[in-house]
């Protein structure tokens, strides 16, 4: 039996949590805030779960392995979380060949830019956010040999080390630093930060019956990069662009007016000016520097940083996990 701390509780540092105790090791979780923290970066209503990448046979299958490590940890927490509902991405009618293809009269309350198809990735579909965060914290709050800390500010972590706000010093064979946008305070690694506006939208009532079955939808907006994640379950229709995504220097500040009105006049959806906006938020993600995608690092044999989910962090924590766990068989 190895021992891990694990520094942050948002989807990560839970996930490989979990993992760790299903795997015999002696799991500290600890987080700056409550467990789950509402003012992570991975509290929200919902997240989307793509598994087809078209073109790359490699991305498609380590997120259809994601896909069925979400499964298993539904059937482990005994709470449903995934919405198999698909993803219809807007594509090149010219381009579509030989994948699976979605006219774009089947989702008439859905804009699809001129010339394109959607193309249908039935696997994937929709994780319900919180709901995996609040099962996951009660899960790991009953077990014997995790130890969960929320309210606890980590000041240093080092090989083996972390440094708690009040001079506590914790030690353990490894230290996951999973702290989202945070990371970067407590490991050196280089990351970019981004701001990403999000609305939250309520289909008008003679609608909602069609939207509770609708898929994901990406690939919209007059240049192809806004999506959506339809509501169900209790939760909102969500719309963001990466028109709304930019670069900040800090999570503080910033007024989103501006950038929701960009986003509401973006062509995503049919009779836009029926939907009510019922919220809006900001997220926050960090990503490499040089390619814009996630980052893993093993800073030593110790110590371990996920200082970068590249906005797709969610649906491929269970990899992350997996990747520390063998980590830590191969070297007990």
């Amino acid at each position: 039996m190895s021992t891990i701390i694990v520094v942050g509780a948002g989807v990560t540092g839970m996930v490989t949590a979990i993992e760790c105790a299903r795997a015999g090791h002696r799991v500290t979780l600890l987080d700056r805030g409550p467990i789950p923290n509402p003012a992570s970066t991975s509290a929200d209503q919902h997240r989307a779960l793509r598994v087809q990448r078209p073109g790359d046979p490699v991305l498609t299958a380590r997120m259809a392995d994601s896909r069925r490590r979400w499964l298993a940890l539904e059937s482990l927490l005994g709470t449903r979380f995934f919405r198999q509902v698909g993803i219809v991405t807007a594509w090149p009618r010219t381009g579509a060949g030989s994948l699976t293809v979605v006219e774009p009269e089947k989702l008439p309350h859905v804009r699809f830019p001129a010339g394109t198809v959607g193309v249908l990735d039935a696997d994937a579909g929709v994780l319900l956010a919180d709901r995996f965060l609040d099962a996951a914290a009660q899960w790991l709050a009953d077990r014997p040999d995790v130890t969960v800390k929320p309210e606890c500010t980590v000041r240093f972590v080092a090989e083996h080390w972390v440094s708690l706000a009040d001079g506590t010093a914790l030690g353990a064979d490894v230290v996951l630093v999973a702290a989202g946008p945070w990371s970067r305070e407590l490991v050196d690694v280089p990351v970019k930060l981004y701001r990403q506006t999000m609305v939250y939208l309520r289909p008008p009532a003679d609608l909602a019956a069609w939207w509770d079955h609708a898929p994901g939808v990406g690939g919209l907006g007059a240049d192809c990069r806004a999506w959506l994640v339809p509501p169900g379950d209790g939760t909102l229709l969500k719309i963001s662009s990466d028109l709304v995504c930019r670069h900040v220097d800090s999570t503080a500040g910033g007024d989103p007016g501006p950038w929701v009105d960009r986003l509401l006049a973006e062509p995503i959806l049919s009779e836009m000016d029926r939907y009510q906006v019922v919220a809006v938020r900001e997220c926050h993600y960090a990503a490499d520097p040089d390619t814009g995608g996630a980052l893993l690092n093993r800073v030593g044999p110790g110590l371990w940083a996920r200082p970068a989910c590249g906005g797709s962090g969610f649906a491929a924590a269970p990899l992350v996990a997996n990747t520390i766990v063998e980590a830590m068989e191969a070297t007990a």
